[in-house]
This record gives structure tokens, sequence and C-alpha cells, in this order.
């Protein structure tokens, strides 16, 4: 069976420079393959395994899709998304389970306050708490039990890793990773995660968005709603003519609109290169236009500070 990616297999993906002093390395691998699928560069071993975490969310909306839901692109790229929790994302998501006869009653989604800290900060004024459907999973939830409803399923069960919502998302990631999970896990929402190699991550998401561009397009249209306004996942898809989802601990797979895809895990889990690495691979590949990678890869939120001030910078390398 194929091990997990250790440190024994990974490359150098990104250095963090403090007051012209590197201070810490972020290794990992990354993978980056054309719209054949054929491979034009790769960083450590993209062949191990890993959690792709939330970057899975489209191959189980695409199940969910295949169970008989029926989603407008808004709601497509909610359910797809790790949205940030402002009101726009939580009245979408609403409407995916207003459309399957269901509330949010239904979600068994953590209580979390929006990732969004003006969203949280609005949920105070108003004196609401955190709530499942503020997590940033919710809709990702929602479109499972979507999914169950259309087919007949249960939803009061929709998380035991046995249901059939999540057979189906497991069936998708094999058609289109070209490799058979190889661990189910739980996830930080409670739904389950599956372990594949790196490579079937981007090949998953080049073959994916090429067969269904419907949902690239969604993302596409409504990049506000794959994750937050100035979050790195929708800066890429809004600046790059991308489609893009990162997932926890350091995971990022993006799809440029040459068909080229690229998937980085950073093996310390820290999510604040990932994108850029990704960026910068794709750049390098001719796969997105330079000067808009250059201004992506200017991100202040790279910038390392001291008292506030920036001294230094996380550069891909």
């Amino acid at each position: 069976m194929t091990r997990p990616l250790d440190a024994r297999v990974s490359g150098p993906l990104a250095v963090v420079t403090r007051s012209g002093f590197p201070e810490s390395v972020h290794l990992g691998a990354a993978v980056v393959m054309d719209a054949d699928g054929v491979e034009l560069r790769r960083i450590g071993d993209p062949a191990r395994l890993i959690y792709p975490r939330s970057a899975l969310k489209p191959f189980q909306t695409v199940a969910a899709r295949r169970a008989g839901a029926r989603f407008s692109d808004e709601q497509s790229v909610v359910v797809t998304s790790s949205h940030a929790g402002t009101p726009r994302h939580i009245a979408v998501v609403r409407e995916v389970l207003a459309a399957a006869g269901l509330d949010e009653g239904a979600l068994q989604t953590p209580e979390s306050w929006p990732s969004s800290t003006e969203a949280a900060r609005d949920r105070v004024r108003e004196g609401l708490g955190p709530a499942r459907i503020a997590m940033n999973c919710s809709g990702n939830h929602a479109g499972m039990l979507a999914g169950s409803v259309a087919a007949g399923w249960s939803v009061d069960d929709y998380l035991d890793p046995g249901h059939p919502i999540h057979a189906l998302a497991a069936t998708v990631i094999a058609e289109y990773g070209r490799a058979r999970p190889a661990h189910q896990g739980v996830d930080g929402c409670g739904g389950p995660v599956w372990a594949i190699p790196l490579t079937a991550l981007a090949d998953g998401y080049r073959r994916l968005f090429a067969d269904d561009p419907t949902l690239a397009a969604a993302v596409r249209a409504f990049p506000d709603l794959i994750e937050g306004p100035g979050t790195p996942t929708t800066r890429a898809v809004a600046t790059l003519d991308v489609v893009a989802k990162a997932g926890a601990e350091g995971v990022f797979a993006a799809v440029a609109r040459n068909g080229a895809a690229v998937a980085v895990k950073v093996l310390d889990g820290s999510s604040r290169g990932a994108a850029a690495v990704a960026v910068a691979l794709l750049a390098a590949s001719g796969a997105v236009d330079g000067e808009a990678a250059e201004a992506f890869l200017d991100d202040p939120a790279l910038a390392v500070t001291g008292g506030g001030v920036p001294v230094g910078r996380i550069r891909v390398l």
C-alpha cells in the first residue's frame, strides 16, 4: 500500500525570512500536470498519500448531483465551498436546504463562529452566537443532505461513514483521480475524509473540471462564494482565472484555463504558503499569466511582521 507523505520524501516549498535571515522552511510535495495528464514538474514525492481535506469537496458536489440533487450555479459553489460564514453564504446554504425540504436543523456540522471576522462581529452585534450553519462546511453538508433526499436515503444519519452518499463520493474520487481511496477518516466537520496520492488529487481536478465545465464556470462566476473576500482561494479564482480549492492542513489544488492542474501539500500543515506555491508552479509552467501571478504573490498576507511592520516575507522556493 502507498505510504503517507513524510519528511524523508518531501522537498522545500517555501522559506520564511525575517530581517534578512531564514527563520523557517516549509517542506512538502507538489505536482503540476498539463491538460493531458503529463507531469510537468514535481517536488518531493506526490505519489505518497495525503488527506486532501476540503479539497475533496468538488468530488462530493458531483456525488450529490449524481444522487439527484439539482443546484443553481451559486448553490453549486456554496456546496463546494469552505465558506466564510457571511450573510450571503448563509443565505445560499439555506436555499440549498429549503429546496430539499429541510432547514438548518438538519445540519450536523459543529456549532461555529464564521471564519470571517466581520461576519462574526456582526453576529455578536445582533445578539447571535455560533451556529451550525455558520460553520465553513455547512454548504458541503447541505449538499450531502440534498443528495440524500433526492435519492431517497435517510438524512438523520447522513454523517455515518457507511451512508450511501459517502460511498458515492468515494466512487467519484476513484473515478476522476484514478486511485482508490486508501484510508477513510473523520474530517473536522464530522464528515468523512479519504487519503489519496497527491497526484490523484491533481489528476482528479484536471479530469473533473474538464468533464463538468458548468461547475468550473460557476466557481469562476462566483469566486466570493468558494471561500470569502480577500482569502487566497477567492483571490486566485478572481485574479488568475483558475478553479481552486484549499484544504485544511496545507492543501491547495487548482486548474488553469488551459487545463493544467496543480496540487500542493505543506507537510507541517501550515496553510500560509500553500496557495502561493501552487500559483508559482502554475506560472512557471506557463498556465497562468505571469504578471497576475506576481501580483498574487505580492499579497500582504505573506508578509512577516515585527512590531506591526513588514520585516520579511514567505517566499516560494
